[in-house]
């Protein structure tokens, strides 16, 4: 079998993130680099926050999954490139709403506090919400209420 970076993506859209589950570490933006070499594959993941707990599991997971497919692998994790949000896929902000989360709007590189406050819930799709707190569960997480659902929920919040 010959090795192509399309296979690889195909075979790495099936690695989902361990904190949120429903997007793949592909949608999400981490995977930053697939180098193949004859009969291996080196994958770069950048993750979204350099303290990330889950960044050994992730990196055990692509293994996995290419060990399972018999493919040659190195996973290592890199900080050359910073990850942001504007890396995260459409299919991805999509499996961000999904799981109940508002997904991050797109920016153009500076981000205000006000942007946290006009985030729409996820739940209902009203802008009807209000913000707070900027600190949720996570880094990349802040808190809201909708008052047209009368639900809380977290955003996920963009990062530049």
């Amino acid at each position: 079998m010959t090795l192509t970076e399309s296979h690889i993506t195909t075979l790495l859209e099936e690695v989902m993130d361990p904190e949120i589950p429903t997007i793949s570490i592909v949608d999400l933006g981490i995977v930053t680099g697939i180098d193949i070499e004859h009969d291996a594959v080196k994958i770069t993941l950048t993750p979204t926050f350099s303290g990330c707990p889950a960044l050994k599991i992730m990196e055990e997971m692509v293994a996995d999954k290419l060990n399972g497919e018999n493919i040659k692998n190195e996973v290592i994790t890199s900080f050359e490139k910073q990850w942001n949000t504007n890396m995260i896929s459409e299919k991805g902000l999509e499996a961000l709403k999904k799981h109940g989360l508002a997904p991050p709007p797109r920016h153009k590189g500076y981000i205000e506090l006000d942007v946290l406050s006009d985030t729409p819930c996820p739940l209902c799709n009203s802008r009807n919400t209000t913000m707070q707190t900027p600190f949720g569960p996570t880094l990349c997480r802040s808190m809201h209420y909708c008052k047209n659902c009368l639900n809380g929920f977290e955003g996920f919040k963009p990062v530049s």
